[in-house]
């Protein structure tokens, strides 16, 4: 099982944590805490209320993050599955129309891709883009014969963040385009990706911090309990 093996390196350099928990593996809806490590003695503490989240249609799955491989027990995750990635990400950038407006000392905190109708996110695993975020007017010719329109009508990437998954290089076939971003409707489940209410994901892209090594932490109940002394994670509480 992952609790088996501890995981050095990925959680001592990290000041920020985000923190999403279902009740199953199946389950599309789960629970965001937000946490900040204390400066005096490197703990773990909550910060604001707790959140309620979408997840992919088909529940989690273990993704290509930062946590060991996983042993036995739970679905791995694959392109076109329904489900988000299970495991531990590294939060790389803020996304969206709205990712470079507001206080610039928020914007400064993450580095911004602001949404045009040329910004492509890559879901082709036969692309040499695959999983990555693209500008297509720079490429003399798109190689891909589908990929993610970061500038949408919906208002679901208004604003969001980018989760490291499947990353460095990603593999493909194994997911993409996995984004924190706000909910088509409460209770709405996604393609794989973690959405919340408009002003949650508001409040979450302006606490992030790039200096903060923030990481998001996402895991079925009973497995976020296995892991959690193992991998030196926060008690979730109720």
């Amino acid at each position: 099982m992952p609790s088996e093996q501890p995981c050095p390196g990925f959680l001592p350099a990290s000041r920020q944590l985000l923190v999403v928990v279902a009740e199953l593996w199946q389950s599309s809806a789960g629970r965001l805490r937000r946490f900040a490590r204390d400066g005096r003695d490197g703990a773990w503490l909550p910060v604001g209320e707790p959140v309620t989240v979408s997840l992919g249609r088909s529940g989690l799955a273990w993704g290509r993050g930062l946590h060991p491989p996983p042993g036995r027990g739970g679905p791995q995750k694959r392109e076109g599955d329904g489900r988000a990635p299970a495991g531990v990400f590294a939060i790389s950038a803020l996304s969206g129309a709205a990712a470079a407006e507001g206080e610039p000392d928020r914007v400064a905190k993450l580095p911004c891709l602001r949404a045009t109708g040329d910004l492509k996110c890559i879901d082709d695993p036969a692309s040499t883009h695959y999983n990555r975020i693209v500008d297509q007017a720079s490429l003399a010719e798109p190689d891909w014969i589908s990929c993610e329109d970061m500038l949408r009508d919906d208002g679901r990437y208004e604003i969001g963040a980018v989760v490291a998954h499947n990353a460095d290089p990603p593999l493909p076939g194994a997911g993409s385009c996995i984004f924190l971003h706000v909910w088509e409707a409460a209770g709405m489940p996604t393609a794989g990706c973690t959405a919340m209410a408009p002003a949650d994901m508001r409040v979450i892209a302006g606490w992030l911090d790039g200096a903060a090594a923030p990481l998001l932490v996402q895991l079925p109940q009973a497995e976020y309990e296995r892991c959690r002394e193992a991998w030196g994670l926060p008690v979730f509480g109720r």
